[in-house]
């Protein structure tokens, strides 16, 4: 083995180009990625010498001329600054590897201008080598890619046909025209051109431009919101008659960027399993969810991204696509007429067009327990003047005064597990875990139907043979409850359903409790599933709730027909009087 040496910057260069810039789709994936982070409208993309030679210009916001030289570096972007910035990404690019990598394997001709310059910057790379000059330009950038791959002729035998590699990049531009509506493409191939948008933001337009009058008119659209998870998909899916005879046509989308992803693969084709037999559906669906509940930094080329909740994920998609399939298309509430309302003196009273108490009772705003009221229609003048705060003071504090009524004094939570309340008589503790289950356990009995959950990912749980008979002998009583359990062997088991309450829970943990519930209590094996689905779904000793949360449970147990003890007979609550309190201090009750 030779002595150890440092490698050229070159080098270096190349060999990470190796991951990034596989054949000319790559070099137009990221250069028109840029484009699109630069906030261009329009964007051409040239592409000629058999898919050698590639042009892109923009009219985006163009790179800073104290900039360029960095922007060609390893690892040098304007997208991330931090390692806080990597897990909420919410552009196309950010890895900074792109143009360094481009620039080792080719000869590269970058013209660019900001609005805030007269004079352009024109830079030449060669062999990683950066030249830069001054140049007359429009606002935008213009990257010229010249004999990609010269200097690596191994890669280069590598390359399909020109029109293979040509479809490679006809295929990529569709998908980012269908995401992005808003932006006019342009492709050429040797000066002819093959796709052109018009940019007015109209999906169903740029399929029509993209594709043909006749796939949008077989497509139902899709939208779906979910506020509490962050959660949007919008976009459209083909009817079951209107058919493909592979998955080339799903274009599916995380946060606008393209993605091969096997979550959104599996609930379409759970969707369509039973209506198409061993055909595929047309699809363009984007997902939006929050960067720090997506992974976009699994690989160089960014075709992979892992969420924190999967079957989250999972089951929103499935349920958008089969709302859609049904007929039921999400819609906004449309905002009600303005009604006639009571101006107080001050309009900093008002919020948004709700009443802020704390400003008319002059009291401290809380964020968790801020009221808010409807603006009252006007009221007709009296004979006895009042001024109008007055009436508002009026109108608002008997109604809140109802409402603190209502509500439990809640004192606070001890150890992270039991709930005091002042009450009348004295201290009560409340068990928080014992109070949620048992109010979980009768609503579930009366329940007719419990939601389901699919589980898109469920472990192998090992399962003994006589575990596996009495699982199998009790399928029935476990699909009622929400459970729905599949054998890959004798010996091993998996999860398809849970019920919704429970979805987060670790499949062991779900198996081992049911097994261990029903294997001792043949008799009553559905009251033993019921039971351990309460107790998996309430919230958990050691575990940290706000205020309203506590407000929450104990709202809700204390409507229980049973509220004195849990399912398994545990008591959920004491009261220690204030008369006992008081004499333990030596105090008059």
């Amino acid at each position: 083995m030779g002595r150890i040496v440092q490698l050229s910057k070159h080098l270096i260069n190349q060999i990470a180009a190796g991951e990034v810039i596989e054949r000319p789709f790559s070099v137009v994936k990221e250069l028109v990625e840029n484009s699109i982070d630069a906030g261009a409208s329009r964007i051409s993309i040239d592409i000629s010498n058999e898919c050698r030679n590639i042009r892109i210009a923009d009219n985006g916001s163009g790179i800073h001329p104290d900039d360029i030289l960095l922007a060609f570096s390893k690892h040098a972007t304007s997208k991330i600054a931090t390692s806080e910035d990597l897990y909420s990404v919410k552009t196309m690019g950010f890895r900074g590897e792109a143009l360094a990598s481009i620039i080792s394997i080719s000869r590269l001709t970058c013209i660019t201008r900001t609005k805030d310059y007269d004079y352009g910057t024109k830079v030449e790379c060669e062999n990683s080598e950066v030249k830069q000059a001054k140049t007359g330009c429009a606002v935008g950038t213009i990257m010229e890619v010249k004999d990609l791959f010269y200097n690596i002729p191994a890669r280069l035998k590598f390359l399909k046909s020109a029109k293979t590699e040509f479809a490679y990049i006809s295929e990529l531009v569709q998908s980012l025209a269908l995401v992005h509506p808003e932006i006019a493409f342009e492709l050429k191939n040797n000066g002819k051109t093959t796709l052109k948008t018009t940019g007015l933001g109209d999906t169903l337009k740029v399929l029509k431009e993209v594709f043909s009058e006749e796939i949008s008119s077989n497509l139902r659209p899709v939208s779906k919101t979910d506020k509490i998870s962050g959660l949007k998909i919008s976009g459209y899916v083909s009817t079951p008659d209107y058919t493909r005879s592979s998955k080339k046509d799903y274009y599916t989308y995380v946060n606008s960027r393209i993605v091969k992803c096997p979550v959104f693969q599996k609930s379409i084709d759970m969707v369509y399993k039973n209506l198409i037999g061993s055909r595929y559906p047309f699809i363009i669906l984007n997902l939006e969810i929050p960067p720090e509940d997506v992974d976009v930094n699994v690989h160089p080329s960014k075709k992979e991204v892992r969420y924190k909740n999967p079957n989250q994920v999972f089951n929103f998609i499935y349920s958008a696509i089969d709302m859609a399939l049904s007929g039921i298309i999400e819609k906004e509430k449309k905002e009600e007429a303005p009604k006639p309302e009571i101006k107080p003196e001050s309009d900093d009273i008002y919020i948004s067009g709700t009443l802020d108490l704390s400003k008319v009772l002059n009291k401290p705003r809380e964020e968790e327990k801020i009221l808010t009221f409807p603006k009252q229609p006007a009221i007709q003048p009296q004979p006895a003047k009042i001024s109008e705060p007055q009436k508002v003071f009026e109108q608002t504090k008997f109604i809140e005064e109802k409402h603190v009524e209502q509500e439990e004094q809640i004192i606070g939570q001890y150890r992270k597990t039991y709930i005091l309340i002042e009450r009348e008589e004295g201290l009560e503790i409340v068990d928080q875990h014992i109070a949620e289950e048992r109010y979980i356990y009768e609503k579930l009995k009366k329940s007719k139907n419990i939601d389901c959950q699919l589980l898109f990912i469920s472990d192998v749980i090992p399962v003994s043979p006589s575990d596996k008979e009495l699982l199998e002998a009790n399928k029935d009583k476990l699909e009622k409850f929400g459970y729905e359990i599949d054998f890959i062997s004798d010996t091993e088991a998996i999860f398809r359903k849970v019920p919704q309450l429970i979805s987060k829970v670790s499949p062991k943990e779900i198996l081992a409790d049911i097994i261990e519930n029903i294997s001792g209590n043949i008799d009553n094996i559905e009251e033993s599933i019921l039971i351990t689905t309460s107790c998996k779904a309430a919230v958990k000793a050691n575990t940290y709730l706000n205020q309203f949360q506590m407000q929450e449970i104990i709202k809700n147990w204390r409507t229980c027909e049973k509220p004195f003890t849990c399912p398994h007979g545990r008591p959920i609550s004491k009261i220690i009087e204030h008369k006992d309190i008081a004499k333990f201090f030596q105090r008059n009750a």
